[in-house]
């Protein structure tokens, strides 16, 4: 199994070694001294795994797990029509967050497709404060920038904040440690601004793992010292590093999907099942003419989960068969650590995308069998 988990992170990650023009969290010589296994992500050089992707994986889904996010992309957008903005580029509907409140949605092209997902949040009604992928984050900014015609004032701030996420059951516990604030009164996908270790932050109640967690923002000059003593106060929890390897599989089971596998620019939200924020009554944004044309014309493929019925191992970009005729691709595959199954992602025709639908999958020489499931794969418990 281990074996197949590091194959599988393999094909997410370029594992290159690491070079001096590769960019560098603050947080790279921290990874480095714990002998993390480093890989080119996206011009990152980032820590693919610690311990091992199984153990890592295992801790956030039973007690605790710290994440280096810090490569992630921010930008901020301020001013008296900085939501006017917002509503233009994305297809949720930001009009309706409140103060303190973010929700996921995803930054569009004119055809309706995926620029990239991300997260707004709303500090006010005149600052909006987005986290994009940290490969999209200068071609976001551009393109936000390219439909700005409101005169908003749009930052990439990525270089000001460093972020780590905390997750898994014992994350509140952990955290709480080094705050004032009340965690507890942080609904999901909700969010504030207070000191974690005597440290401006904000404090965002997301993730990426299918398990209860906090991600922090804050100034990266800060990053060593928070790291340092949420790992040195969560040994009693069994707190462990997590690298991106284990990200991956811990959100694969979560059924979350990955901007270039499940989405991209050749994608839409009704392709990908994404339906929930893609909000064509709001008003005009890119792309929502083109949506409207396709939810009235129907989609010709759709985002399906699927369960494997033998010990082989779905690998991206593998056909899915009907019979012997392939009618779509694996999009994201590999070993679920927890649910000890074998699950992927792959578009299919409708049809097909019905619970139980018996499906084949090209593995080499051979066909395997799998079927359709539902998804979330994995959920925690409440």
């Amino acid at each position: 199994m281990y074996a197949a988990i590091s194959e599988e992170a393999s094909q997410i990650f370029v594992s290159t070694p690491a070079k001096d023009e590769l960019r560098k969290t603050s947080l790279n010589a921290k990874h480095r001294s714990m002998s993390a296994k480093m890989v080119d992500f996206g011009g990152w050089d980032m820590p693919v795994e610690y311990t091992g992707i199984l153990a890592e994986h295992e801790a956030v889904r039973t007690r605790v797990g710290l994440f280096d996010v810090s490569h992630m992309g921010e930008i901020e957008i301020r001013g008296p029509r900085a939501l006017d903005l917002v509503q233009r580029v994305t297809c949720n509907d930001a009009a309706k967050l409140a103060v303190g409140q973010a929700h996921y949605s995803g930054l569009m092209t004119a055809k309706g497709t995926f620029v990239d997902d991300l997260l707004v949040h709303k500090f006010s009604d005149t600052h909006y404060f987005l986290c994009v992928n940290a490969s999209n984050q200068d071609k976001d900014y551009v393109h936000i920038a390219e439909h700005n015609k409101f005169g908003a004032e749009v930052e990439n701030a990525g270089g000001r904040y460093a972020q780590i996420a905390i997750q898994g059951p014992r994350t509140l516990e952990l955290l709480q440690r080094f705050t004032g604030v009340a965690l507890e009164a942080i609904k999901y996908y909700w969010f504030t601004r207070g000191e974690v270790d005597a440290v401006h932050c904000i404090i965002a109640r997301t993730g990426y793992t299918g398990e209860d967690g906090f991600e922090i923002y804050f100034a990266p000059e800060f990053a060593e010292k928070i790291w340092d003593h949420l790992m040195d106060s969560g040994q009693d929890l069994g707190v462990m590093a997590c690298g991106l390897g284990a990200r991956n599989t811990l959100r694969l089971e979560a059924g979350m999907s990955l901007y270039g596998h499940e989405i991209d620019d050749t994608t839409t939200p009704w392709e990908a099942n994404l339906a929930w924020i893609c909000k064509v009554d709001k008003g005009e944004f890119l792309g929502r003419e083109a949506l409207v044309k396709q939810k009235a014309a129907g989609v010709t493929r759709t985002l399906a989960g699927f369960e494997m019925e033998s010990k082989l191992i779905a690998r991206d970009g593998y056909a899915v068969l009907q019979g012997e005729r392939a009618i779509g691709s694996v999009t994201s595959g590999g070993p679920a650590p927890f649910l000890k199954k074998n699950i992927g992602f792959a578009y299919v025709p409708p049809a097909v995308n019905k619970l139980g639908t018996k499906i084949g999958v090209a593995v080499r020489a051979q066909t395997a069998a799998a079927k359709i499931v539902s998804v979330p794969f994995y959920k925690r418990a409440k």
